[in-house]
């Protein structure tokens, strides 16, 4: 559902005036409930709301899954190494919703073939179960095969029945010796005394799922405008109290509204503290920590994946990653205490970090800073820890209840949560929600389809059929490319690029079109250049965002936004810093 537009003739191109999001939140500054934070977790929430006919409102003082929620490590997993740290039930549930995110968003959520090298037979057997005795306090020690294996053992009974392919149940780990492994994995350290191999998912575009939850959420609210029960505003800040209300500020234009609910969910992540803080009440649930990653162009290193995950654990404890994905290699993470106050960046310590431990599993293996195309950061919402190592620090979620000021409003905080169980979170917060409403829950979202996995064709043959059923209007190359990069919310984009008479390749963003970028920019609220070089597209993450490709977009999209020849150069500098933001190299080289 895309928001209310004016329409006028400019040319050969049609000008769409958006509604804005806070505008619509102005006319009518009430609803049931108000989410503060649209990242994936308040975004689910506000879909599952939706679906019960609740009035929903959500606010997002940036762009829509622009915070934690975009610097992920595009993985849907079980978290097998939270068995150590006992958190059993977390781990059940995440396998569970893994395994159901593969049924209901197929076009995002795809199986992932994950090897773990392991250079020791019993190291880790005696320290862990005291970590686990001590809630993960102690030295981390170098997790062994015996280990491994024992925990493979327990994730693979959680796998159970899960479907993860047409033919049935998760295919059972395996184990290989240093022989197998070399001959399967040939650049692997050669010192590598075993591998273990098993079955996760991979998230190959979290933005875009996350958008489809937001649509879906639209969808389920009816309506358009004011009159919708379910509107969601980016570029919208909750910034104060005020009698009851909460003061909502476009952080665009600077204009205010107070806006009543019966309550207030805050969503914000990492972010909490902060913004309970601005509602008025001092609270100290969160303890985040900072995740970076790079994105290197490098065919070899791609090569050397044998399209599978390496996942690995660095003598820190830490547990690291090389992913193959879009034909790019990532590689992260770090888990560094953080100050919500400071600059979220990738530093260059970080990256000294990443290519040494490329160089302990792939010893053989060139890389060098100027393969890195894309780097980002973010702090995960985890709860306060003390002095537990961040590592060790639980990833489950809970709900604390506040009052928002003196007034009979609750809040609910969310604290904690992790992308693969966004929608039990979402389902335990917004039961909470109910509850203070004293509503029913209507419906369950398990099992419901997310945006574009809805019919989605998962063998070749109903690919075929799809393709076929909408090749009347484009290509038949550029209906399933389309189908690939949207799932099938790609017929809406068909239709709307086939009916745009200026529609033409993008010289500098190749598979882009102009009339692609400009439905995305009139249908999915973009406001500025950087919500579609990072979010709508993969643009940035392939390193595809260079200075031509961003002039190219934003005069594409130009007309339908109503940017002016200065509005135009100014997003193209603001969207290359946005999408540079993690990189303090090049902040300061442009800074000069």
């Amino acid at each position: 559902m895309s928001p209310r537009r004016l329409s006028l003739e400019v040319g050969t191109v049609r000008l769409l005036t958006t509604t804005r999001g806070f505008d619509e939140l102005a006319a009518r500054p009430y609803a049931d409930v108000l989410i503060i934070g649209g990242g994936i977790n308040g975004l689910a929430t506000f879909r599952d709301l939706a679906l019960q006919g609740v009035d929903v409102a959500l606010v997002e003082r940036d762009d829509f899954v622009s915070g934690a929620s975009a610097a992920s490590s595009h993985m849907i997993h079980g978290g097998i190494r939270y068995l150590e740290n006992g958190e059993f039930r977390l781990v059940h549930e995440a396998v569970t919703e893994r395994n159901a995110l593969l049924r209901t968003a197929p076009h995002y959520v795809r199986p992932l073939q994950t090897t773990i090298p392991i250079f020791s037979t019993f190291s880790g057997v005696l320290t862990a179960p005291l970590r686990f005795l001590r809630h993960g306090k102690g030295r981390p020690r170098e997790r062994g095969a015996a280990l491994i294996k024992i925990g493979l053992v327990i994730y693979d009974s959680f796998s159970r029945g899960g479907g993860l392919f047409r033919g049935g149940s998760v295919p059972r780990h395996t184990f290989h010796g240093r022989r197998r492994s070399l001959a399967l994995l040939p650049d692997l350290n050669p010192g590598v005394k075993y591998t273990a191999t098993y079955w996760d998912a991979s998230l190959h575009d979290p933005e875009r799922l996350a958008l489809d939850v937001l649509r879906d959420g639209r969808a389920a609210g009816g309506g358009a405008g004011t009159a919708s029960r379910a509107r969601a505003a980016n570029y919208t800040a909750a910034v104060g109290a005020q009698g009851g209300h909460v003061l909502l500020r476009d952080t665009e234009t600077g204009a205010e509204t107070p806006f009543a609910a019966s309550v207030v969910l805050n969503a914000s992540g990492p972010w909490t503290d902060l913004t309970n803080l601005a509602l008025g009440d001092r609270t100290r649930y969160m303890g985040g920590t900072k995740g970076s990653h790079i994105v290197l162009d490098h065919p070899q290193l791609l090569a050397a994946t044998g399209g599978r995950e390496l996942f690995f654990e660095n003598e820190d404890g830490r547990i690291v990653l090389i992913y193959p994905l879009k034909g790019r290699v990532l590689v992260g993470t770090t888990d560094l205490e953080h100050d919500m106050r400071d600059p979220i960046v990738c530093t260059e310590a970080e990256v000294d970090y990443f290519i040494d431990l490329i160089a302990q599993v792939l010893p053989a293996m060139p890389v060098d800073r100027a393969q890195i195309v894309y780097r980002f950061a973010g702090v995960r919402p985890l709860p306060g820890h003390g002095d537990l190592a961040p590592g060790f620090v639980s990833r489950d979620y809970r709900v604390e209840s506040e009052s928002l000021g003196d007034s009979d409003t609750t809040v609910l905080s969310l604290v904690g949560g992790k992308w693969t169980t966004f929608r039990a979170s979402a389902e335990h917060l917004a039961d909470r929600a109910l509850q203070q409403l004293a509503q029913p829950r209507r419906r369950s979202t398990k099992g419901v389809p997310i945006g574009g996995g809805r019919g989605f064709p998962t063998t070749e043959r109903a690919r075929r059929q799809w393709i076929g059923a909408h090749g009347a209007e484009l290509p038949a190359a550029r209906v399933a490319t389309l189908l690939d990069r949207y799932g099938t919310v790609a017929a809406s984009v068909i239709s709307a690029v086939a009916a745009d008479p200026a529609d033409a390749p993008l010289e500098h963003a190749p598979g882009y079109s102009t009339g692609e970028l400009r439905y995305l920019a009139t249908a999915e609220q973009v406001v500025h250049l950087d919500d579609l070089l990072m979010r709508r597209t993969s643009l940035a993450f392939t390193g595809g965002a260079t200075r031509e490709a961003a002039a190219e977009i934003a005069e594409a999209v130009a007309p339908v936004l109503g940017w002016d020849a200065a509005r135009v150069a100014a997003e193209v500098d603001r969207g290359l810093a946005r999408v540079h933001a993690a990189d303090p190299a090049w902040a300061g080289a442009a800074a000069r």
